[in-house]
């Protein structure tokens, strides 16, 4: 019944009302997003319209191990997930022997987007190469993941429409930061960088703060007909 699934609700969110030690969170939808869903049509403009604003919910809670382990294998490629998005994104690559194209041990990413520069990976040496959670997940938390199931958040840390391979440096800059408090050094790759975060956050009903709407909008107004990446 209905009034039953509200209950069923309230249960699962008792736990985190409990940590937040009473403190008042904003509406979030009762329906976790589907991880599958394919990103809306329209200009990335179009869909930042469509997404909701409001503040940030309170980061109490957070912690990294609630999107799940870092890297599965949630497409059962046997591949985990961070060997796919460097398959995906390095070019001249090579791979440990019998791991049947799997296991990157070197490569170029040609360009960085975040620098536009060329960075060389070897794995084992200096990580010059990490995968960015373009939407920071601590972000993700705030702005409505700590409402959801852990499957969905572990589905969302290895989507690849998520995930993008850059320099290790800027990205550890980049940090926990949102687009109204990070950019991009490379200009030339802002306008694809925040439709990718509209992107993600509209396929999974994520909210963005006004401050974060704004600093979006901003870049989309150089490129008004920038179309966001549809998958991965």
């Amino acid at each position: 019944s209905c009034s039953g699934g509200r209950r069923a609700v309230v249960r699962r969110l008792l736990p985190l009302l409990a940590l937040l030690g009473g403190c008042a969170l904003p509406s979030v939808p009762v329906t976790a997003p589907e991880a599958t869903a394919p990103v809306a049509s329209g200009s990335a403009a179009q869909l930042l319209a469509g997404l909701a604003v409001k503040g940030r919910a309170p980061r109490t809670g957070y912690d990294r191990a609630l999107f799940g382990p870092a890297w599965a294998d949630v497409d059962r490629n046997g591949c985990d997930t961070r060997n796919d998005v460097l398959t995906r994104d390095l070019v001249r690559r090579a791979y440990r022997p019998r791991t049947h194209g799997c296991v990157v041990l070197s490569g170029d990413l040609a360009p960085d987007p975040y620098t536009g520069r060329a960075v060389h990976f070897v794995r084992g040496g200096v990580d010059e190469v990490e995968i960015d959670h373009v939407v920071a997940l601590r972000d993700a938390w705030v702005t409505g993941a700590f409402a959801w199931s852990l499957a969905t958040r572990r589905a969302f840390a290895n989507d690849p429409l998520e995930l993008l391979a850059v320099s290790a440096e800027v990205n550890r800059r980049k940090g926990e930061g949102d687009a109204a408090t990070w950019l991009p050094p490379y200009k030339g790759y802002r306008c694809a960088y925040v439709a990718r975060q509209v992107a993600v956050k509209a396929r999974y009903r994520l909210w963005v703060t006004p401050a974060e709407r704004d600093a979006i909008a901003r870049v989309l107004a150089s490129c008004p007909g920038q179309a966001p990446p549809r998958e991965g």
